[in-house]
């Protein structure tokens, strides 16, 4: 719930903490949040857009291809990181929070979409809170729901997140935007980002046929690189599976992802068509680990 992770909130204009004051969230310089009824809050800066956001049309492709499990290697792989990243970090509760703040008890997921990977790593960490960060209201409208210990808000990557200095223990970014000096900042000194990114395989049997935004085969170097100067690589496992997908399936998860802004309807249809019904399919992607110095 959004009242679990409200201690860990920054204001988005002066950095200051929040509290809560019946349906608003305040600082002490008088900026002040609604809650949204559907669960959320929005902590993006007044001259924030939110365009580049998943429209509701992809966040509900995206929900029905997650919760038909197409993707559960990929969770379950991404739950086990986590697992074992914790189980191997020697505790320092209370010791590089603000003001006494436990950063063991956060996981932010930036770019959390619907929620769904950050439930399930919630699932592997007990006593953890999860903040699913991302612009699309419409995501987290579902995120807001997807576990009882996920508090959602709107904000956007790519400017300073609204979480307090050193507040999170553990980071996740699956299949969304990185912005490193942020994520270095929030991360305790020790914390970890868990990075989720497609190979050039991912979905390769469709790229071409229907096609869609391809990976280049640079893509894990380039994230390193921009990654380098704030954090450190620690681990990176490859997670590859084959899956049967309806024609149905198909349109989802074309809808779902980046190719949805950039796929005419009526050329997706045809070549849609064209193919095998069921098709196997190619999931393809790199789980890696990065640290914050201490």
């Amino acid at each position: 719930m959004l009242q679990d992770i409200e201690p860990y909130l920054a204001c988005p204009h002066c950095a200051q903490a929040l509290t809560r004051h019946e349906r608003s969230l305040r600082c002490p310089a008088g900026h002040s949040f609604d809650l949204a009824k559907q669960g959320y809050v929005s902590l993006l800066a007044g001259d924030a857009h939110t365009g580049t956001g998943d429209t509701a049309e992809m966040v509900a492709a995206r929900a029905d291809f997650l919760a038909a499990g197409h993707y559960r290697p990929i969770a379950d792989a991404l739950a086990e990181a986590a697992s074992a990243l914790v189980e191997a970090t020697p505790s320092t509760a209370g010791a590089a929070g603000p003001e006494g703040l436990d950063p063991e008890g956060l996981v932010a997921d930036l770019g959390a979409g619907t929620g769904h990977y950050l439930a399930h790593v919630l699932d592997a960490l007990p006593g953890r809170v999860g903040a699913a960060l991302d612009i699309s209201k419409f995501a987290l409208r579902r995120a807001a729901k997807a576990h009882p210990r996920i508090g959602a808000v709107v904000c956007d990557a790519w400017r300073p997140l609204p979480l307090r200095d050193a507040s999170a223990e553990l980071m996740l970014n699956v299949f969304a935007p990185r912005n490193g000096p942020e994520i270095r900042r929030v991360l305790r000194p020790g914390g970890t980002l868990l990075l989720v990114s497609p190979t050039a395989s991912h979905l390769r049997e469709l790229v071409d046929a229907l096609g869609l935004l391809s990976v280049d085969e640079d893509k894990q170097r380039r994230i390193d690189e921009k990654l380098g100067p704030y954090l450190t690589p620690v681990d990176q496992r490859s997670v590859e599976f084959t899956q049967r997908l309806s024609a149905q399936d198909v349109r989802t998860v074309v809808g779902m992802g980046p190719s949805a802004w950039h796929t005419d309807p009526d050329r997706l249809a045809a070549a849609l068509a064209a193919l095998p019904d069921p098709v196997e399919v190619t999931a393809s992607v790199t789980v890696a680990a990065y640290r914050r110095p201490l």
